[in-house]
């Protein structure tokens, strides 16, 4: 099985794992390079004794089973009301194929391709022309192409869409998260660039997405957070975002002077279970529920001690802008919450309870 070094490590090893030698080419070539996949799956076919090259690109089966199966099941599963298909265009085969069926039975169906930005198939259609310049290295995987397969007539289809590569893998986690649908990358991209389109639907359209692929091959990549964040697609959120999300809300602290009664007043009444001791604007302790109940509860007397008496270490002071991702590196099992100052000077306090909340959302 020959692919391209950007599909996913675990398409590679479930093929593997049936017993296929795959073979990886770089995926940034010219499609006529000897190096490319296509080029050398064409290469492997005449060398190998009783191969089969599939060609799904220009091998017109790829289609005419879609127009066999595909196209009847989409037209008898909707009883014939089916008025838009929206299907991610890769090889053609799927979207030409079923349009090609649907059209036969309704030609007012409209079918709208979605593409990926960094591919030349969208400005083909509109043009006709082949424009090389169109093409640049995108991460989508499984539509989206850097010429035009034969599997291809453009007069079956309505109208191109591209989508981002960022948006197609949010919407992607959207689904998993939001609908169940634990789907691959183009389902994600052929849901949002529905999306993009959907001030052209009217209230009693029908429209059928094809999903195509499984999200057990993208489990390293668009359902891994720091995949994602590595790539600018996940809004990082920062300490910065958690103080701005709670408004303006001061900082509940204790001066040395303070004593462990006041202290817990402090946490009964603001419902808080960490609380810095400042002195002079500056953290020199800190106190916690956990660590206080232990303190108090083997000497009681000690409720009318100061705080320094049975103060923590401070917590950790972290830039105002760290990732919330970041944190776990600060608030561990030991030390409950982080600090951080902001430009005006202000100190604000994070607690594990922040992190989850916003990571949560």
């Amino acid at each position: 099985f020959v692919t391209t070094d950007k599909q996913s490590k675990e398409k590679a090893d479930i093929l593997k794992a049936v017993g296929a030698e795959v073979i990886v080419c770089p995926t940034n070539v010219l499609p006529e390079d000897p190096r490319s996949y296509y080029s050398v799956a064409a290469r492997l076919a005449k060398e190998i004794p009783n191969s089969c090259h599939m060609n799904q690109y220009d091998n017109l089966a790829n289609r005419q089973a879609h127009y066999e199966s595909t196209g009847p099941e989409i037209w008898q599963q909707t009883d014939g009301k089916v008025t838009h298909l929206v299907c991610t265009a890769g090889t053609g085969g799927t979207i030409t194929g079923t349009a090609m069926y649907l059209k036969e039975k309704n030609p007012n169906i409209k079918i709208w391709a979605i593409d990926v930005y960094g591919s030349l198939l969208t400005k083909y259609f509109r043009t006709g022309e082949i424009d090389m310049n169109e093409v640049k290295p995108y991460i989508s995987e499984g539509f989206g192409e850097d010429f035009v397969p034969k599997n291809y007539d453009m007069r079956f289809i309505d109208h191109f869409e591209q989508v981002t590569d960022r948006d197609g893998a949010v919407m992607a986690r959207k689904l998993a998260k939001e609908e169940g649908l634990f789907c691959g990358y183009s389902a994600g991209s052929c849901l949002q660039g529905l999306l993009q389109l959907k001030a052209q639907l009217k209230k009693d359209d029908l429209v059928v997405c094809i999903l195509h692929d499984h999200g057990s091959r993208y489990v390293g990549k668009i359902y891994n957070d720091q995949w994602m964040m590595e790539r600018g697609f996940l809004e990082v959120k920062t300490i910065r975002d958690m103080v701005s999300a709670r408004g303006a809300k001061k900082l509940i602290s204790v001066e040395p002077t303070h004593t462990v009664a006041d202290c817990v007043e402090l946490m009964k009444k603001y419902d808080i279970e960490q609380i810095p001791i400042m002195k002079e604007g500056e953290p020199i302790g800190a106190i916690s529920q956990q660590g206080l109940f232990k303190k108090v509860f083997d000497d009681p007397v000690l409720k009318n001690a100061t705080v320094t008496q049975v103060m923590e270490p401070a917590f950790p002071v972290a830039p105002f802008d760290t990732a919330a991702e970041k944190l776990r590196l600060y608030i561990t099992k030991e030390n409950g919450a982080v600090m951080a100052k902001d430009e005006a000077g202000n100190y604000h306090i994070i607690t594990k309870y922040d992190v989850i909340a916003a990571l949560g959302n």
